[in-house]
């Protein structure tokens, strides 16, 4: 179910808020979740109140149990949480909040409140991401190693002209793999051309989250009136 975010309207629906499961202390889960990258920002608690203003303002609120009071994210620190949905569980009893983060979010200062591994140890700037955001910082570390070791190095040592020439050769073999391969061949080269398109990011000083946040732009666009629109 997703709760509709309203844009500061004066009332909210009862009946929206009625629908959730409010525990004995009135308060509901809420995971924060960023939305162009899949990354958890953090886990808190909503009370109706704190829901009600999230839903109304578009950021995100919450219910402190330590200090047993309303909180707007940032509200210190400036580092707000724009919210864009937010969906309920098949329970009703926990949320989740489409986030985009405006600075980092932990109270450490730390991107995100998830970054101690508990099954192996993690590098100082780790957290936990998903597979293509952590591919992104993986790149990101590469631009500062050795090109001698480093295929992702050596590709950025090249620059535009010796990342556009293996882009073009992974679609070309990614366009025959579906014209003609097994759909393991189809996955490996469409796995190596996302890893050069990211190189090819990392170049310009450019992230996936800034190509998510392109497509989400387009999100009910029509393919032939977005090309339209386009500048010449």
């Amino acid at each position: 179910m997703r709760l509709a975010i309203l844009a500061y309207a004066p009332t909210m629906d009862a009946k929206t808020l009625d629908s959730l499961k409010w525990d004995d202390a009135g308060l509901v889960t809420v995971v924060a979740l960023d939305r162009h990258v899949g990354e958890v920002r953090m886990v808190a608690h909503a009370t109706r109140e704190a829901l009600a203003r999230t839903l109304e303002s578009g950021t995100a609120w919450f219910w402190s149990r330590s200090r047993a009071a309303l909180w707007q994210k940032g509200e210190s620190s400036g580092n707000v949480l724009r919210v864009s949905e937010v969906w309920a569980d098949c329970d009703g009893d926990a949320l989740v909040y489409l986030v985009e983060a405006e600075g980092p979010t932990c109270h450490t200062g730390a991107e995100t409140c998830f970054f101690r591994r508990l099954d192996a140890e993690a590098a100082d700037d780790d957290r936990a991401r998903p597979s293509l955001a952590r591919l992104g910082a993986t790149i990101t570390a590469r631009a500062q190693s050795d090109a001698g070791k480093s295929y992702t190095k050596s590709l950025l040592d090249g620059g535009a002209a010796k990342i556009g020439e293996k882009l073009r050769e992974e679609a070309g073999e990614l366009a025959d793999a579906l014209a003609e391969e097994s759909d393991a061949r189809v996955l490996s080269e469409a796995a190596d051309l996302l890893f050069h398109a990211l190189v090819g990011l990392e170049l310009r000083g450019l992230g996936l989250e800034q190509v998510a946040a392109e497509l989400a732009r387009r999100f009910g666009t029509s393919g032939h009136v977005e090309k339209a629109s386009r500048p010449s």
